[in-house]
């Protein structure tokens, strides 16, 4: 589609938001959001007619790219058939988006309870480890992201838990292994992985390992910034979950269905957690879903007791259809595998190529269509282009980074001293070698702040 500018009926939609719209994340008054135009396959625009290739998938979710016509149509039908319906009943797109689900999740993971997204799918996996176990504590990793909602913020482990953090909700946080800033003082994976196993079984130890119901693990924590774990680490952490009878839970949000060039990011480490979260990818995020998937030994908890958690719209007719339509999507034109080999054969061949042209370079890592660069100030010490939390003034060069990014036509996904590379799954190869040459182009302005 060929963008058409409109600049007074951007001006109007600006307004409105302006004047109603509270974002979130953000200082109301210190934010100026775009006004988008529309959107399709890895593009979206503005009302000037200025095209962007979306570097960020949105937030990590628009795996088959924007307004596929099968998906389209596939809420469409589901519309004019049966717009909602309660989720007590069984309805056909609800369990055939289920079965689709637990064809391709690991192990045993075959029931499926849908949610409405991502954090509250934390929170019932949460809810369930505690009750299957009796349990009131559970572990999660500094550097990682669960959700917004209570529950989930306060497993967060980065800043934005901490004007929520309750200090009270059963949370205790641990260091998971990240080579490049190792906590471990560890030169080596394998040191590195050793040392973060010890850490975590340690902190089990001095907490009381009957009191940990669970541990909560981003299978490659993506919004901290896609930090592979080394070979060994997730198996060693099923060990322990099995050792002390806790329940293992991996977060899928981000790096499921496609994302790492697999359907799970569990496939690419053969582990099989207990219970596994989901959403964005599931069906591209087109209409709100998310869910949980639930081992055998689990679910059999819940046979003849009941479960005390439920939401209104479990299951929406219309999410579970443009599920459906979007796991049929991705099969039909091979998409996982599709990313899998740009992936290999386009993205970090040209990210690594990248680090070596460019000083604010100080690190490469991904997999698939799931990429991250390290931004640094100094390659030999690893200081960060901007500190931690860095706000205002003190995370200058990363905005002037995304506002070049932004202006050679490609939108990045910026966190903190990390821009992400994170195109939708099903990007062409000429697309993503536009976005990369644009990108770029945009490190040069990272490296004016480099010493």
């Amino acid at each position: 589609m060929t963008p058409q500018p409109n600049p007074q009926a951007g001006a109007a939609v600006k307004a409105a938001d302006r004047a109603h719209v509270f974002h979130s994340w953000s200082a109301q008054e210190l934010i100026d959001p775009l006004a988008v135009a529309g959107a399709e396959g890895s593009y979206f625009w503005d009302y000037e007619g200025k095209r962007y290739l979306d570097l960020a998938s949105g937030l990590v979710y628009t795996n088959i790219g924007y307004q596929h016509p099968k998906v389209v149509a596939a809420i469409q039908e589901q519309a004019a058939r049966m717009t909602t319906f309660a989720p007590a009943f069984a309805v056909e797109a609800r369990s055939e988006a289920a079965r689709l689900i637990a064809e391709r999740t690991p192990g045993d993971l075959d029931k499926i309870f849908f949610t409405n997204g991502g954090a509250d799918a934390v929170e019932h996996a949460v809810r369930m480890a505690r009750l299957h176990t009796g349990r009131p504590k559970v572990l999660s990793a500094y550097r990682s992201y669960h959700g917004g909602t209570q529950q989930a913020i306060n497993l967060t482990g980065d800043p934005r838990r901490w004007a929520s953090d309750s200090g009270s909700a059963g949370v205790v946080h641990f260091w998971a292994p990240f080579l490049y800033r190792s906590r471990f003082y560890a030169e080596t994976e394998e040191q590195e992985c050793a040392r973060a196993l010890e850490h975590l079984e340690t902190t089990i130890a001095f907490e009381g390992p009957g009191t940990v119901a669970a541990i909560i693990l981003e299978t490659i924590p993506g919004t901290a910034g896609i930090m592979m774990p080394p070979a060994g680490y997730l198996a060693g952490v099923r060990e322990i979950c099995d050792k002390y009878g806790i329940v293992f839970v991996l977060d899928e949000v981000m790096a499921g269905f496609g994302r790492t060039g697999t359907w799970f990011a569990a496939d690419l480490y053969d582990v099989v957690p207990d219970l596994m979260t989901f959403a964005k990818g599931v069906n591209s995020g087109y209409v709100p879903l998310g869910g949980v998937a639930i081992s055998g030994k689990i679910a059999e908890t819940f046979a003849e007791r009941p479960y005390p958690g439920g939401l209104t719209y479990s299951g929406h007719p219309l999410a579970c259809a443009a599920a459906v339509a979007t796991i049929d999507v991705m099969e039909e034109e091979g998409i996982v595998e599709h990313a899998a080999r740009l992936g290999a054969e386009v993205v970090e061949p040209a990210l690594r190529e990248l680090a070596e042209r460019h000083p604010s370079v100080g690190d490469v890592r991904g997999v698939g269509m799931f990429w991250a660069l390290e931004l640094v100030k100094n390659r030999e010490t690893r200081e960060p282009l901007v500190p931690y939390n860095a706000t205002g003034q003190a995370a200058t060069p990363m905005s002037a980074f995304a506002a070049s990014a932004k202006a050679h036509g490609v939108w990045p996904f910026v966190n903190m001293n990390r821009t992400h590379v994170v195109p939708p799954c099903n990007v062409s190869e000429a697309e993503l070698k536009e976005g990369l040459a644009a990108l770029d182009t945009a490190l040069s302005v990272a490296d004016q702040y480099t010493e």
